[in-house]
């Protein structure tokens, strides 16, 4: 139906998360219809992202240098280290403006089904960063509000357990089943600030 180069296009598009067959030719039509150089910055953006882009040494959070501008804020509180999935959850969380902590990105949450287990996320590397005189006292857990999100939160409590570390989780106001990165500020800093606590401590 289409050329050899526009199937292949609307084919890498449709790859993409979110994006259907006809979302992708929409957005392949869109790109054709443009001027070359826009969509030569779209391939150089790509390109760039790729060559420069990769993961923080300490916390796994997208960056272009060795640590992220995060872990090299010497501002930042580095008691508190606030777990996510995703890169996109630290952004979500930064957007609340309420957390000056540190974070660790999982890359992943529990979900034996799909064949995810402990060893799959970034388990062992916060194992590693806890170890020793770390001079961290609080672990938030910020995985989804979902079963995967729960059930990993309570494995890392478990885990956590006998460390001295105080275990908390974020407070209600986030909708079960709902994604971090589609809360809106107030709410995910509400929920932030009223977190609980599941091993440890008091709050």
């Amino acid at each position: 139906m289409y050329t050899p180069s526009v199937q292949t296009l609307i084919d890498e598009l449709a790859r993409l998360p979110g994006i259907g067959p006809k979302s992708a030719q929409r957005i392949a039509f869109y790109i054709l219809k443009s001027d070359k150089e826009r969509a030569l910055r779209l391939a150089d953006a790509i390109v760039e992202c790729k060559e420069k882009v990769s993961f923080c040494e300490s916390c796994f959070n997208l960056s272009e240098s060795r640590l992220c501008g995060i872990c090299s804020d010497k501002d930042r509180d580095r008691s508190v280290i606030c777990l996510v999935e995703e890169p996109r959850d630290v952004i979500a969380i930064e957007k609340t403006k309420e957390y000056r902590g540190l974070y660790h990105v999982l890359g992943g949450v529990l979900n034996p089904i799909d064949g995810i287990g402990p060893d799959k996320i970034r388990v062992r590397e916060l194992l590693k960063r806890l170890s020793g005189n770390s001079g961290i006292n609080e672990v938030i857990v910020c995985t989804n509000p979902n079963l995967e999100g729960e059930a990993t939160a309570l494995y890392l409590a478990r885990l956590l357990a006998d460390s001295g570390i105080t275990v908390s989780r974020l407070a209600s106001g986030l909708p079960v089943g709902g994604d971090l990165e589609y809360a809106d500020e107030l709410t995910l800093g509400r929920a932030l600030v009223g977190r609980r606590v599941l091993i440890g401590g008091e709050r």
